[in-house]
């Protein structure tokens, strides 16, 4: 279980950018059998949950996935497998209108939402009886459990045991800003493609809500999050929201035991805005892998695995727990 310290890419894939298209689009992943749930929010919309059912008082580990990914992610599925084969339970949320059904109300899923972090890992927490919880977020979703972390500071160890974060963008201007230039407007395209498509679904429900010619002529994530998401969600513009939410101010305060996971070489998130330690809680540790690009850490022959990732994250649930 235990992966080595350090991730070396294979010879034929060192390059950051093949890294994170090919471990997102490629990489063999297996297929969860998930089981869906329907879960209704406190604010009278729903969410879907994709869940593995693991041995009697195991630990359970819940999912947080990226910015337009779902339950069926490459590495949602190779982080679910992992923990289900080691015996654990898995809660995988779908972020609102990322299941393949758009939810009800006036809003979608943003990089600051820890109010909707806190409702799913207290329902989780509530579901599975006094076997230990934890939880890992991937890029957006690391973000969204990391600013929930800090905020709740010693609070948030009534419902974890322990916490990951792989690949997270810690600082949404830097992030946002960096997405637009090259060859990483690639992935900006990718992202508005489905984005666009879902502020479309949504102003169909709700006509006159946001300004949709605008949002449709979006040439970045910065213009798409001063149209679309910031005012879905109570921001004034766009840098009110990617200061408000980004979560590298909150790391300080966080109390428990978290790692943070990161490639040097991500072509989302310059190697600048890693945090020294001086800016974290003595309760994260953090792990700057100098090759894997953005949540790919492919590895082995071709066609390579993706399991370096998932083994470095279960062990350390599984240290921290041992040392608790």
């Amino acid at each position: 279980m235990t992966p080595p310290a350090l991730y070396k890419a294979p010879f034929w894939l060192t390059n950051r950018h093949a890294q994170t298209l090919y471990g997102a689009l490629w990489v063999p992943a297996e297929r969860p059998r998930w089981r869906r749930e329907r879960w209704n929010s406190p604010d009278g919309d729903f969410i879907d949950i994709d869940r593995l059912d693991g041995m009697n008082e195991a630990p359970t580990l819940v999912i947080f996935h990226g910015l337009e990914g779902s339950t069926d992610s490459r590495y949602v599925r190779m982080l679910a497998m992992n923990a289900y084969q080691a015996g654990w339970h898995v809660v995988a949320p779908n972020f609102r209108g990322c299941s393949g059904s758009m939810n009800i109300l006036p809003r979608s899923y943003f990089a600051g939402d820890s109010t909707e972090i806190q409702w799913v890992l207290t329902r989780a927490r509530g579901s599975q009886g006094p076997a230990t919880l934890h939880a890992v977020g991937v890029s957006l979703g690391g973000n969204m459990l990391l600013k929930w972390l800090g905020e709740q500071g010693e609070q948030a160890g009534a419902l974890l045991t322990s916490a990951a974060a792989v690949a997270a963008p810690l600082d949404l201007h830097a992030v946002g800003d960096h997405l637009a230039q090259g060859f990483n407007q690639v992935y900006t395209n990718h992202f508005l493609t489905t984005l666009k498509q879902k502020a479309r679904a949504k102003f169909i429900q709700y006509p006159g809500l946001f300004d949709l010619d605008a949002t449709l002529k979006a040439r970045n994530l910065r213009e798409f999050d001063d149209h679309f998401i910031a005012p879905l969600h109570g921001f004034a513009n766009v840098d009110d929201y990617w200061t408000r939410c980004s979560s590298k101010p909150w790391l300080s305060r966080i109390r428990v035991p978290t790692l943070l996971l990161a490639a040097r070489d991500d072509p989302f998130i310059p190697e600048w805005v890693l945090p020294p330690q001086q800016q974290c809680s003595d309760q994260v540790t953090r792990d700057f892998q100098p090759q894997g690009g953005h949540v790919g850490f492919v590895s082995g022959r071709f066609p390579g695995q993706a399991i370096w990732m998932p083994q470095r994250v279960m062990h350390f649930f599984q240290d921290t727990a041992a040392g608790s």
